[in-house]
């Protein structure tokens, strides 16, 4: 009934989208397994992608070649570049999007890519022989075989839904648990936990007085997340709302705590630090009498809204209650409560850096699996994992992102190296080489690697090339060309700038904190005439590469002086338990996460200095 696949995908949540196409673009024949075919892509949680750092990841994403990008450009419904006061790396791009659009867009998207099979059934275990996965086994028995398997099971595994006192199996409402597959990897050897998260109520945008709300518009010249030209920003744009809890909100809440499944112990998963829920907020942080609460549309044209900042597992009644205390909710009718799930992981420090485990040759994990939460962060994941199964199926080398080459990059080698107690999720400040890692050079940086490994098109390459000449061509241009006084010193005055005394290069004024091009251009008539040629995209790369040249060879020549580690490698079968002048914890964790190179062993978390010297000295050897 079935061939034998090279690449089995199970869960078609945002990494199991990724890794199917990654891998069926790549030449490899690939299955998906879902549980429910209508659901492929479904947006869990909030409908939205990007955000702080994740916009980064979204980006990379699409450098490489993967889809998220072009399926949240084509159902966005609204685009802000948030962060824009701050500098370049901290400009994150984030969307609005349609969910039941999003879903539909990943599913056609799989449907025309060749070598993608579709199978709905649950997967309850998986075919291993002599140390190897050699395919999976559904609920009603039937016996799929292939070369690799990647799992992306979500929140799917045991899972269990909590509403105040009531609790049930489900990975998602209305949605069955998957069981099965945790048991079988546990009597092999895999450690495994449980995490929790959760999500709001959803309410009918009709029933809300928006009056009494602060409008959050998007940006008035939109843009979009892929390089590609398949995609175009947006014409028009929908808002969205903010308001603000209050006292008699938190009131309101705190009735139900005494069944709240989250403080009588029924919750025994770890939930995610950075996204509480409200019943956490109003406890943790007593001394505050308001939070905000966001108010976004779920689609250009359905009237359900998300209530983001309300997630919570509290009793649907108490939910209720304190939800029509929020100014503009008095009269707001409930679509559905929000609830709690809890879910099984495996800690990711069980995986090699390609997410492939040490355990199983040829099973890869990816998503909320190994402890992560996010679609962005799961998107990211199934991509470098349906890379690297395609490529060992191939007998290819594997794929493997620096943390200077990338904030996938940095995501995978933070949990393959330091493992996460709790959801873990992306931040600008986990990257110690952000300023080289903005949203904005991502195809710069990433899209050779994309087409190397036969993902990203010749025409993205291409495009990238073009703007990298286009770029280095202006940066020269502005190098060249000498402003006098007299062309521009009324127009320095106006900006509250220093006026030149001789005529000075537009690369030197660009330094200036107060300068950029569109004020050059607005200044200066006779260098509006020479720069409108370039594409907005272009100006901008060169205004940031001037203004912050310094900066940039700065956090060069550190990631140079780092490389030196990430080129020293450790064989693969390398005894570390022999060395006995290691401490007993570097031995442990560095016997238990198997480094493969230098670098990585000086991030593992219990391996000290002075281990990383007596490593340094046994491998020399």
């Amino acid at each position: 009934m079935f061939p034998i696949y090279d690449v089995i995908v199970v869960g078609a949540g945002h990494a199991g989208c990724e890794a199917a196409h990654a891998a069926a673009a790549m030449g490899s024949k690939v299955l998906l397994c879902t549980m429910n075919m209508n659901t492929i892509a479904q947006m869990s949680c909030n409908p939205a992608m990007g955000g702080v750092a994740k916009g980064q990841i979204v980006r990379e994403i699409d450098a490489l070649g993967g889809m998220s990008g072009i399926i949240s450009d084509k159902s966005m419904i609204q685009f802000r570049m948030l962060n824009r006061s701050k500098g370049p790396a901290m400009w994150s791009p984030r969307s609005q999007n349609d969910r039941m659009r999003f879903a539909e867009e990943w599913r056609l998207a799989l449907e025309n890519t060749p070598n993608v099979d579709f199978w709905q059934e649950m997967v309850s275990g998986l075919l291993v022989k002599q140390g190897k996965v050699c395919g999976v086994k559904t609920g009603i028995g039937i016996e799929i075989e292939s070369k690799s398997v990647v799992l992306t099971n979500g929140t799917f595994l045991n899972g269990v839904i909590h509403i105040g006192e009531k609790q049930f199996g489900g990975g998602r409402t209305g949605e069955s648990a998957a069981k099965g597959i945790t048991e079988q990897l546990v009597q092999i050897g895999f450690e495994a936990g449980r995490m929790k998260t959760g999500t709001p109520p959803r309410v009918d945008g009709r029933s809300l007085d928006y009056s009494k709300m602060e409008v959050q518009y998007g940006d008035e010249n939109p843009e979009k997340f892929s390089y590609s030209d398949s995609t175009q920003p947006l014409k028009e744009q929908r808002s969205c709302w903010i308001t603000y809890t209050n006292k008699e909100v938190h009131q309101a809440l705190e009735t139900g705590f005494d069944r709240s499944p989250m403080f009588n112990g029924r919750i025994q998963g770890l939930g995610p630090r950075y996204c509480p829920s409200i019943e956490d907020k109003i406890n943790r942080f007593a001394e505050r009498e308001r939070h905000q609460i966001f108010v976004e549309p779920e689609g250009w044209n359905t009237v359900e809204i998300y209530v983001n900042g309300f997630s919570t597992s509290l009793p649907e009644d108490v939910q209720y209650k304190a939800m029509r205390l929020i100014p503009g909710f008095e009269n707001a009718k409930m679509f559905r409560p929000g609830y709690a799930i809890e879910y099984d992981f495996f800690p990711p420090t069980q995986l090699k850096l390609t997410l492939e485990t040490h355990l199983i040759e040829n099973l890869y994990f990816a998503g909320q699996i190994n402890g992560t939460t996010g679609y962005e962060e799961a998107a990211s994941q199934g991509l470098v994992a349906g890379i690297n199964a395609s490529l060992k199926v191939q007998e290819k080398d594997p794929f493997i992102l620096k943390r200077s080459d990338a904030y996938i990059g940095v995501l995978v080698d933070d949990l393959i190296n330091k493992g996460t107690e709790e959801p873990y999720r992306m931040f600008t400040s986990r990257a110690e080489f952000r300023l080289l890692l903005r949203q904005d050079n991502a195809d710069l940086r990433l899209t050779k690697f994309g087409h190397e490994i036969g993902l990203a098109s010749n025409i993205r390459l291409q495009k990238m090339l073009d703007k990298k000449s286009a770029t280095a061509g202006l940066i020269n241009e502005l190098k060249q060309k000498k402003i006098s006084p007299e062309a521009i010193n009324e127009g320095l005055e106006a900006l509250g700038t220093a006026t030149i005394q001789e005529k000075i290069s537009a690369e030197k004024l660009l330094k200036r904190p107060q300068i950029g091009i569109s004020e050059l251009m607005a200044i200066d008539p006779e260098m509006r005439q020479a720069l409108a040629k370039f594409p907005k995209e272009v100006q901008e790369q060169a205004e940031i590469q001037i203004k912050y040249d310094s900066y940039l060879d700065k956090e060069q020549q550190m990631v140079t002086k780092l490389s030196n580690m990430e080129n020293f490698r450790i064989p693969t079968q390398f005894d570390f338990l022999s060395i006995t002048a290691l401490s007993n914890e570097g031995r442990q964790k560095l016997n238990k996460i198997r480094p493969e190179t230098l670098g990585q062993a000086s991030r593992i978390s219990g391996v000290s200095p002075a281990d990383l010297s007596i490593l340094t000295v046994y491998l020399g050897r």
